[in-house]
């Protein structure tokens, strides 16, 4: 049986549930800083079309998760199951984009923590592909427990070869 890799996700604070066409505008509304793609090499989707192309892409791949509030109800974010390799038993979680309200207050750990336990109910590893330069991301998933993949193996794994830092995290 083919894995959904959409599912709905209830952690203490959070819900995360399938990406839908009308998340689009409240979702915007928190891309638009530009503060938050400061270390991403896309800086273009705190704009109207830079956003538009990421979220359509969102929807297309059939893996984006809306991030709910669970105590206010609003939209805060998105995060994306990506690049499900059965034979490999593998995916990735990335794409992940939090309201600056929420960082630093344990919302990305629970909500990657989720993501993680659905994950490793199908998989027995979990790649995050991230690039060098950031910091906040790659920092974040080494208190998760993720460890670098050597260059070498890198390469293999990524379309980006320029622009990526891989880490894995395995089924314990």
């Amino acid at each position: 049986m083919e894995t959904d890799w959409q599912p709905s996700l209830t952690g203490k604070r959070l819900e995360l549930r399938p990406l839908r066409a009308d998340d689009l505008e409240p979702l915007f509304a928190v891309a638009a800083d530009p503060l938050i793609w400061e270390q991403h090499p896309d800086k273009t989707r705190c704009t109207r079309e830079g956003f538009e192309k990421f979220f359509k892409a969102g929807l297309e791949s059939k893996g984006a998760l809306a991030v709910v509030d669970r105590a206010t109800g609003e939209l805060i974010g998105s995060s994306r199951f990506a690049d499900h390799r059965s034979q490999a038993g593998s995916v990735e979680i990335g794409y992940t984009f939090l309201a600056r309200k929420h960082w630093g207050t344990g919302t990305n750990a629970e909500l990657k923590r989720l993501m993680l336990a659905y994950a490793f109910e199908h998989v027995k590893t979990v790649y995050f592909v991230i690039s060098p330069e950031n910091f906040r991301s790659r920092k974040a998933v080494e208190r998760l427990g993720a460890s670098q993949v050597p260059e070498d193996e890198a390469k293999a794994l990524v379309y980006d070869k320029r622009c990526s830092v891989v880490y894995r995290l395995t089924k314990p």
